[in-house]
């Protein structure tokens, strides 16, 4: 199993406890090797181009898949590769500074949209999934930030609470603490519906845009050849991990929500989140460089 990541995160924690649960399910073991780098892109081309026989599978976050191609050149496209299912997602969110004057996310919307506004939101990046999942919902709401580009969540945190910009814009772990201590006042969430650990962030739904969803998410590829009965074996025993308390368990400590979609639901997300967000960063004039 290929992780595009490095050890000790979210992405590299699942997969590993995910890997050891199918190790009994298919009485075959499993050997986790992480491979970083290119924001995830250099792993998730060894996986694509691996011999297509299911002994290779990449455990892979959205990004990789949907974003960075609009901001690399990567080496694969969705027919390069088959994915076997996706078992869950965080949400970004959008916090707002403690004195801005909005109590709800309907307030926001109208302060931002008033003659003249002029706000700042700190981003992980140019080309970021964060970002380009916050342009997908300013777009639609006629609304326009300006997006501070930082490296990660945490710096993106960090500059915030200091007063270099006017929103957070980012995963939720990060900001959790500082929300509950009154020191940011998160209004949005990038996901359809709410989430319990921030209560007065509003879900996409809320305002009707649910259609615009971006969050993060993990899944399992393979290699586009894998034959269908080892594809529908790997499906299989990788659901019945999805759905023990063990791994259920381990997705709520790191603040994710659990979700299983089977491989032709995870494709058809992967290719109309591609779209969608190609069609942002091109609004953006993001365009694709070398890695």
């Amino acid at each position: 199993m290929i992780v595009p990541a490095p050890t000790g995160g979210g992405t590299d924690v699942f997969a590993r406890v995910l890997a050891e649960i199918v190790e009994t399910e298919l009485k075959q073991k499993f050997v986790v090797e992480n491979r970083a780098g290119a924001g995830g892109t250099l792993g998730t081309t060894q996986v694509v181009t691996a011999r297509p026989d299911g002994y290779t599978i990449g455990f892979i976050w959205n990004s990789p898949l949907t974003t960075s191609p609009h901001s690399l050149n990567v080496a694969y496209t969705p027919d390069s590769y088959r994915a076997v299912m996706s078992i869950g997602f965080s949400s970004y969110v959008l916090c707002a500074q403690p004195g801005f004057p909005a109590k709800d996310v309907k307030e926001m919307i109208a302060q931002l949209k008033e003659p003249g506004a002029r706000f700042t939101y700190g981003n992980d990046g140019v080309g970021g999934t964060m970002q380009l999942a916050a342009e997908r919902v300013f777009r639609e709401l006629g609304i326009k930030l300006r997006g501070i580009p930082f490296a990660g969540a945490g710096e993106t945190a960090k500059n915030f609470l200091g007063g270099h910009v006017d929103f957070y814009g980012g995963s939720i772990p990060p900001i959790l603490e500082h929300e509950k201590a009154g020191k940011a006042k998160c209004l949005l969430l990038t996901s359809s519906g709410r989430n319990s650990a921030l209560p007065a962030a509003a879900g996409l739904s809320e305002i009707g845009m649910q259609k615009a969803e971006t969050v993060l998410w993990w899944g399992l590829i393979v290699p586009a050849g894998v034959p269908d009965n080892v594809h529908q074996t790997l499906e299989k025993a990788f659901i019945a991990a999805a759905a023990s308390d063990r791994f259920r368990d381990t997705m709520a400590k790191q603040g994710a929500t659990l979700r299983v979609l089977p491989g032709k639901a995870t494709d058809a997300l992967i290719r109309d989140e591609l779209k969608a967000l190609g069609e942002v960063a091109a609004s953006l004039g993001i365009q694709r460089k070398a890695q």
